[in-house]
């Protein structure tokens, strides 16, 4: 049966490919573990389905044509390398399955495979996100290296190479057992992390193949909570991108100057967001294993505490970097304390555990040019009424700010430093 399509509706084959893309890819390349010849597979799929479908209409299961459709050309690739040792499984596996018509809705989701072999420890860290946008989302490489600020022709080599290496190296695409699962699964998180992380420092919000990006990163970590739903730091990642996400609204004013957090209009909030990522950090916490992201979105509940309250839990705040400063060890972490700790006690006491971060050489170092570092030093000293070290530090962390809305915030502070101490 097929339905007739719009010529100017190219949104239905949009969201087929964000619906099906991964789950398709992930079929096909399950057995062989050649990405790259099931990804050439697959987009000749759609690129016949885009200049049929049209024309005839569109198949009453899209998605099992798109997978006969590139099942063929594999088979095509593999009966004409059949001689070759190598290709002998693939092609018989692919040759019991031409039999008969077959419903992928009806294969086992193999998406979740596809996502560990992403974040494979062989694979190197810096391009796992980018692999996983484009494995499981169909991202090209030119989108996925404007999102990341790499040039096109670099980001698409090094996904080249990437699945290069799960296929040289035999990385199968399998469903980990349980106790796998947990092993990588720190893995999979940081990389969906990533993505959303790299949509939030885009000061516009732009686009990424008409989605946005933090919508995907959502979809992701969504998708994972079904793939794995006895994982509580999948349930913890997922409420803290939402409460992030309430925020969106809030996070610029009317003039696109940057406000933060604490002096957000809460009314600006989306409310319906933070009850439902209060629900899945409920959900996460009655499976008592907490961990990094549990953490991290319990610190961001105690923030919308002010909703109702008028201010934030900071004491709470407190307690949970405190937490996750013992789980984490990070820098990172130890800031946002410092600034957080201001909010309790004097301002000099927090400021001199700010200052206790650089005893350590190594982290000094790193520290000159972290860009976070120097903009709470800044706003520690100017609380402390230290006029020229506040000025010293807000020029510091203006000269390494690479967002044009958070750099005009941190020039207004730097202003206001003499007004504040007069």
């Amino acid at each position: 049966m097929l339905t007739k399509v719009d010529h100017s509706n190219p949104q239905l084959i949009a969201a087929l490919v964000r619906r099906s893309y991964g789950r398709l890819l992930a079929m096909l390349s399950v057995r062989s573990g050649d990405l790259a010849s099931a990804e050439d597979a697959l987009a000749n799929a759609f690129e016949i389905a885009l200049n049929n479908w049209p024309a005839q209409g569109v198949p009453n299961n899209p998605e099992g044509w798109l997978f006969t459709v590139a099942r063929r050309q594999l088979i095509d690739q593999a009966r004409s390398a059949q001689t070759q040792q190598r290709h002998q499984e693939e092609f018989s596996y692919l040759l019991d399955e031409a039999a008969a018509e077959c419903d992928p809705l009806a294969i086992p989701d193999q998406r979740l495979a596809l996502m560990f072999a992403c974040t494979h420890p062989a694979i190197d860290s810096s391009i796992r996100a980018p692999l996983m946008l484009q494995t499981l989302l169909g991202f090209d490489a030119a989108s996925i290296a404007s999102a990341f600020l790499v040039a096109p022709s670099n980001m698409a080599q090094r996904l080249v190479r990437a699945k290069h290496k799960i296929r040289v190296a035999g990385i199968r695409l399998i469903i980990p057992d349980q106790s796998a699962i947990a092993d990588g699964l720190d893995s999979v998180l940081d990389a969906i992390y990533s993505v959303y992380t790299a949509a939030w420092s885009q000061t516009s919000d732009g686009d990424i193949q008409q989605g946005n990006l933090a919508e995907e990163a959502l979809w992701l970590v969504q998708l994972l909570s079904e793939l794995a739903p006895q994982e509580p730091e999948v349930f913890g990642l997922l409420a803290l991108m939402l409460y992030a996400e309430s925020r969106r609204a809030a996070r610029h004013d009317a003039q696109g100057n940057y406000v933060p957090l604490q002096e957000q209009d809460c009314q600006h909030w989306d409310h319906d967001k933070i009850d439902q990522a209060e629900q899945y950090l409920r959900h996460a916490s009655s499976m008592q294993r907490r961990g990094r992201f549990q953490i991290e979105a319990a610190i961001q509940s105690a923030h919308t505490v002010r909703r109702h309250q008028g201010k934030a839990d900071w004491h709470a705040i407190n307690k949970l970097y405190m937490q996750l400063y013992q789980l984490t060890d990070s820098p990172v972490v130890a800031i946002n304390h410092a600034v957080a700790l201001a909010e309790i006690i004097e301002p000099q006491i927090a400021l001199a555990q700010l200052a206790q971060l650089c005893d350590n050489m190594d982290l000094k170092e790193r520290l000159q040019n972290y860009q976070p570092y120097w903009a709470a030093s800044a706003h520690l000293h100017q609380r402390c009424g230290n006029s020229d070290a506040a000025k010293h530090a807000y020029q510091l962390a203006i000269g390494l700010c690479t967002d044009q809305a958070a750099r005009g915030f941190l020039q207004m502070r730097l202003k206001s430093v003499d007004i504040s101490l007069s």
